[in-house]
This record gives structure tokens, sequence and C-alpha cells, in this order.
């Protein structure tokens, strides 16, 4: 039988905004999406500045904070994009059902298949949307919407529970029309549970700087809360 392996970035015990309650959150390595605005530019690519780890060994290190999940939390698989490492993502969410904890999935939606059988699995599915037309969701990601939609329509099919997530950057989508866009696309889609506007920040330029990657968004300010917060009053 073959040894699955999976590439880690990094590991959160404690983690508060990856889902319901406190979280166990993975970082899986590797994306082939090249936003203009992601954070996490280190993910890029599947070899660089990862950790190579089996499903069991993983397991043994989340059954640690199992006391701490409580009702609510659980384990969130992110990224990078997790859906990359099907496999690997697959057996992990295995064995966290086996022990009776809840499991999230934090994604783009652009994977590689097997999504039926990955979201058997799945209690939550966080969907990262980068936009809802194909014109602007290639200029922020430099990629189609093919993939994308293969994987929301898996998602409609098994019925799992969806949180929906947008990134707000200024004078990209910080509109009003972008924002009833959204919600107008959301109600086209069964098993939204909740929609979440999250505003642009900087946390992240010097990584480009350290790994010498132009970042094409140099001098845009960060998202105010109070903007996203008026923004947010369109999607009730």
């Amino acid at each position: 039988m073959e040894k699955v392996y999976g590439y880690i970035n990094s590991i959160e015990t404690m983690g508060l905004v990856d889902g319901p309650g406190i979280r166990f959150v993975v970082f899986l390595q590797g994306c082939e999406l090249r936003c203009l605005y992601c954070h996490n530019v280190e993910t890029w690519d599947k070899l660089t500045k990862s950790f190579k780890i089996t499903p069991k060994t993983l397991l043994k290190k989340i059954l640690k904070y199992k006391n701490y999940y409580g009702a609510e939390g659980g384990v969130t698989f992110s990224g990078g994009e997790p859906l990359l490492q099907p496999k690997f993502l697959l057996e992990c969410l295995k064995l966290c059902k086996q022990n009776n904890i809840n499991t999230a999935l934090d994604t783009a939606g652009v994977g590689v298949g097997y999504y039926d059988e990955i979201l058997k699995y799945v209690d939550l599915v966080i969907l990262d949307i980068k936009a809802t037309e194909e014109q602007l969701y290639k200029k922020i990601t430099g990629k189609s919407m093919k993939k994308f939609n293969n994987f929301l329509k898996a998602v409609q099919k098994n019925n799992n529970d969806l949180w929906l997530r947008q990134v707000i950057v200024p004078n990209l989508n910080d509109s009003k029309e972008n924002v009833i866009k959204l919600k107008e696309y959301a109600k086209k889609i069964k098993n939204v549970k909740k929609i979440e506007l999250l505003p642009y920040k900087t946390m992240g330029v010097y990584k480009y700087k350290i790994l010498n990657i132009p970042y094409r968004l140099e001098g845009v300010q960060e998202m105010s809360e109070q903007k996203i917060e008026e923004l947010s009053k369109f999607l009730i």
C-alpha cells in the first residue's frame, strides 16, 4: 500500500478565525493561484519552506489539543491550497472523523479533483470567493474560474455547510455594486450559512521582499474596518 505524505507550511494550535470555536489549523503547502493580495506567498511552491508528514503523525499532534476544541471547535485544513494534496487531505479527514473531530476546509476551490470523496468527511467548507465574474477573477488570481466552478458544484452536490469569504481591496472591489453582486451570487447557492467581507491587509508584504517577488499592490492602503462594516450592510 502506498504511503501517503503531506507537505505542510505551518500549524496553528489555537486558531480563532478559521471556523467555529477553537481550531487546530493546518496550512498545507502549494497553490496554483497568484492572487494580487496574497499574504501567504511562501506557500505558493509545494516544496518551499515545508515539512513532510504522514496523516497518522499529524493526527497525533491534533489529538493533543482535542480537549480545547469543545462542542464547536476542531481542525481546519487551510493553505496554500489544501485541495492540491488530495490523498493526504482525504486520509487526514478520515482520521479526524474516526476520532469524532469536527473538520473544516478553508479553500479557494482550485484543486485537482477527488472532491466528492473529500467532501464526505468535511463538516464545513470556508470558500474564498475571489470574484463572481470571470474578468475580475482572472485579474485577481491569474486563472479562469473553471476549477473554482467545478469545486462549487461538488459542494452543492454534497450539501456541505458553506461560509463564503471575500477579501475587499481599495479601488479593486470595494464598491456597493460588487457587494450586491456577491449577495445575488450567494442567493443561488443553497447551503450558504454565512458571508464575510475581509479587509485587505498589508501584513504579508515583507514576505515578497524576502523572496524577491514583485508586490503588485504596492502603495495600496489597508481597507478600514469601518468601510467593511458599511459594505457588510448591503449583504443583509
